[in-house]
């Protein structure tokens, strides 16, 4: 896509941080869960891959507590109640942890001039975490500057819908064509890039999704660009 793309807007959560690993590490070990970083980091995206091939939307996370579980190492009759004890667990707050790559690939996106911003479904709590975890923030702070974090309980509507990515497209002031979206969930995040006309890249660190075709709700293909780290956007400018 080198010369294709002016913008990026960002997906939040399985993009710039994660489900916090050192709190779901010990919850999960009494099942017999890896307890490991690396194990639960691996996990989110194997939850997220079963959770675009089943369909679920934004309030359907059962299969992704379930496929979280079984990748970190729960077996047998234990997956159940590890799952229902995970999904009460893994609240809003609990998207906190930051991606260390994720924050280096940002930044050095914003120093090669290239604007950028973050659209997320979330509660409002969102652009506080980032900011506190030194990820981003709008205007000045502790990490990298941003044209907007649009969180879609402050503007009232969510991914799919591709009004939520009104603001965030006049904060950067670039036609959506030219403007990519990077997310982890094709139901949730390539779909909603691809009905608001912009750029959809899915992150796909493991490779867990495959090869698709993906079809949106009309029927029709969802094309899009995979990536396995933001530092992969990198060789686009």
């Amino acid at each position: 896509m080198r010369g294709e793309l002016d913008a990026v807007l960002f997906d939040a959560g399985g993009v710039l941080v994660l489900p916090d690993p050192t709190v779901l590490g010990p919850l999960l070990a009494p099942y017999g869960g890896d307890p490991t970083v690396e194990r639960h980091v691996r996990a989110h995206y194997a939850g997220m891959a079963v959770k675009s091939e089943q369909g679920a939307d934004e309030h359907d996370w059962l299969a992704y507590d379930e496929a979280y579980v079984c990748s970190v190492g729960v077996v047998g009759p234990d997956v159940a109640e590890a799952a229902v004890v995970l999904g009460a667990t893994r609240t809003a707050w609990l998207w906190r942890y930051p991606i260390a790559a994720s924050s280096e690939a940002l930044a050095e996106l914003h120093r090669r001039g290239v604007p950028v911003g973050v659209v997320s479904n979330a509660s409002g709590q969102i652009e506080g975490v980032l900011r506190r975890t030194a990820v981003c923030q709008v205007g000045v702070g502790d990490g990298t500057p941003v044209a907007c974090v649009v969180d879609s309980h402050v503007v009232g509507v969510a991914k799919p819908d591709p009004a939520i990515f009104t603001s965030a497209l006049a904060a950067l002031d670039v036609p959506p064509d030219r403007v990519a979206y990077v997310g982890d969930s094709v139901v949730i995040d390539v779909r909603g890039a691809l009905a608001a006309g912009l750029r959809p890249v899915l992150l796909d660190p493991y490779g867990d999704h495959g090869d698709g075709p993906w079809v949106d709700g009309d029927g029709v293909a969802a094309g899009h660009a995979r990536i396995g780290s933001l530092h992969d956007l990198l060789e686009w400018w």
